[in-house]
C-alpha cells in the first residue's frame, strides 16, 4: 500500500470531510503559545507563595487590572449565553453554524476568568467559603452563586463536541449521551441565559451601590442601580461580535472559510442592534449621572476626570468612537455587509465594553473620594500582566485543539469545497 507523507498522522482523528495542516506545524504552534503559559504559571507562583505584594495593586487599588479583565472577559464571554438564547429559545436557525465556536469561547472566558479570580482572592484555599458562608447582604454572593451554576452549564454544553468527535463518537454509549445532551440544549440554553443575566446584572450592580465612590455611584430602579441593567446589556452588545472576531481569526491563521459571511453579518445585525440599546440607557444615565447624582454629591462633571491617564477622552472613546460609531456600522446593511467595516465595528464595539469595565474599575478607585485625598495611580506590573497573559494561552490552546479534533463549524466543509453534511447554505 502507498503511503501518504503528506498526510498528518493524526488524520483519522480530524472531523469528516475536513483537512488540517502538519501535525509537526501544530506542535510549533502549541509550543509557542506555552510559552506565554509557562510565563503565566510562574506569575500564578510567585502571586500564591508570596502574596499579592509581588503585584501593583495596593490599599488603594484592591481591585486593579484582574478584576478589569475578568469584567472585560465575562462581558465578551457573553456571545455564549445570549447566542444559545437566540438560537434555542428564539429558535433562530442558522445560529446553529456559529453556536459550537460561542459556547469554546465562553466557556474559555469563563473558566479563565474563575482562574484569575483565584490569584486575585489572595487566598484561593478560602475561595469555596462564598459558597459555604454566603454573605447574603452583598451583590457578590449572587455573582459567586450564578457564575460557578453557568460554569457547570458551559460544561455541559462542551461536552457534546468533546463526544462527537469522529472517534469517540463510534461509541454507542458516547453516541447516544451526545444526542440526548443535544435533545436537552434549550432547557440548558435558558438556564444558561437566565444565570448569566444575574452573574451579568450583579457585577453591574456591585459598583452602582458603592455610595462612597461617587464615579460609580447609581440611582436605582427598585433593589438595582442602573449599573445592573447597563453591564448586562453592554454584554450582549459585544459579545456576539467576539464571535465573530474569532471566527475570522481562526479563518485567517487556517486558511480555511468556517463560517459563511452571512451568518456573520446576521450577528452584526443582533449585536448593533442590542448595542443601539444599551447606548439609549447609558446616555440616559451618564446625563442623569452628570445632572443629578454628581450634583447631589457635592461635585461637578469636570472633577470625576484627571490629566490625560483619567482623561474626559475615555469617556468620548467609550460613548461616541466604540459606540455610536460601531452601532451605525453593524445596523446600517450596506456597511454591515462589507468585511473590513463589519470587522472594524466588532473591534470597536469589544474595545469599547473594555474601556467601560476599566473606567468602572480603576478611575473609580483612583478619584479622591475623600476631601484629603489626591488623585492615585495605578500601573500593573509584569506578574499581573503575565497572569492575564496566561488566559489568552489557555484560550488558544483550547480552541486549537477544538479546531482541530472536534466538529465545531458545521458549514466548513461546504465552504471549502466539499458536501455540507452539518450545515445548511445560508
Amino acid at each position: 500500500m502507498e503511503m501518504n507523507y503528506n498526510r498528518p498522522i493524526d488524520a483519522a482523528l480530524f472531523p469528516d470531510g475536513c483537512e488540517r495542516g502538519s501535525l509537526t506545524k501544530f506542535l510549533l504552534w502549541l509550543g509557542g503559545v506555552s510559552v506565554v503559559l509557562l510565563l503565566g504559571l510562574y506569575a500564578a507562583f510567585l502571586v500564591l507563595s508570596r502574596g499579592l505584594g509581588v503585584t501593583g495593586l495596593d490599599d488603594y487599588f484592591g481591585f486593579g487590572l484582574w478584576i478589569t479583565f475578568d469584567l472585560g472577559v465575562i462581558a465578551l464571554g457573553a456571545g455564549a449565553f445570549f447566542t444559545g438564547l437566540l438560537r434555542y429559545i428564539l429558535n433562530i436557525d442558522p445560529l446553529k453554524n456559529i453556536i459550537n465556536l460561542a459556547v469554546i469561547v465562553g466557556f474559555i472566558c469563563y473558566t479563565g476568568a474563575m482562574l484569575v479570580l483565584l490569584l486575585d482572592i489572595g487566598q484561593p484555599i478560602r475561595s469555596w467559603f462564598g459558597l459555604w458562608h454566603p454573605n447574603v447582604h452583598s451583590m457578590l454572593t449572587e455573582v459567586i452563586f450564578c457564575i460557578s451554576c453557568y460554569c457547570l452549564v458551559l460544561i455541559i454544553e462542551y461536552i457534546p463536541l468533546i463526544l462527537e468527535q469522529k472517534q469517540i463518537n463510534k461509541n454507542r454509549l458516547a453516541h447516544h449521551i451526545a444526542h440526548n445532551l443535544h435533545l436537552m440544549m434549550p432547557l440548558f440554553a435558558g438556564i444558561g441565559a437566565f444565570l448569566s443575566t444575574f452573574h451579568q446584572g450583579s457585577l453591574g450592580g456591585m459598583y452602582g451601590v458603592l455610595f462612597g465612590r461617587p464615579y460609580a455611584f447609581r440611582d436605582g430602579f427598585f433593589i438595582w442601580p442602573w449599573t445592573f441593567f447597563l453591564f448586562v446589556l453592554s454584554a450582549a452588545a459585544s459579545g456576539p461580535m467576539l464571535t465573530v472576531l474569532i471566527a475570522t481569526l481562526m479563518e485567517k491563521m487556517t486558511g480555511k472559510k468556517l463560517v459563511s459571511f452571512d451568518i456573520k453579518a446576521l450577528m452584526g445585525k443582533i449585536a448593533g442592534t442590542m448595542l443601539l440599546v444599551y447606548l439609549v440607557f447609558k446616555f440616559m444615565d451618564t446625563l442623569a449621572w452628570i445632572n443629578s447624582v454628581a450634583p447631589r454629591s457635592g461635585l461637578t462633571f469636570d472633577q470625576f476626570f484627571h490629566g490625560w491617564i483619567y482623561g474626559k477622552w475615555l469617556l468620548f472613546t467609550e460613548l461616541v468612537l466604540c459606540g455610536v460609531l460601531p452601532c451605525v456600522i453593524l445596523l446600517y446593511k450596506p456597511l454591515r455587509d462589507n468585511p473590513t467595516l463589519l470587522y472594524l465595528a466588532g473591534i470597536l464595539d469589544c474595545a469599547g465594553i473594555l474601556i467601560n469595565r476599566y473606567v468602572m474599575t480603576v478611575q473609580t478607585l483612583a478619584f479622591p473620594s475623600l476631601p484629603f485625598d489626591k488623585w492615585a495611580l495605578y500601573c500593573p506590573n509584569w506578574v499581573e500582566w503575565a497572569a492575564c497573559g496566561f488566559v489568552f494561552a489557555y484560550g488558544a490552546i483550547l480552541l486549537s485543539i477544538s479546531h482541530r479534533y472536534l466538529p465545531i463549524f458545521p458549514q466548513e466543509r461546504y465552504l471549502n469545497g466539499g458536501c455540507c453534511a452539518g450545515g445548511a447554505k445560508h
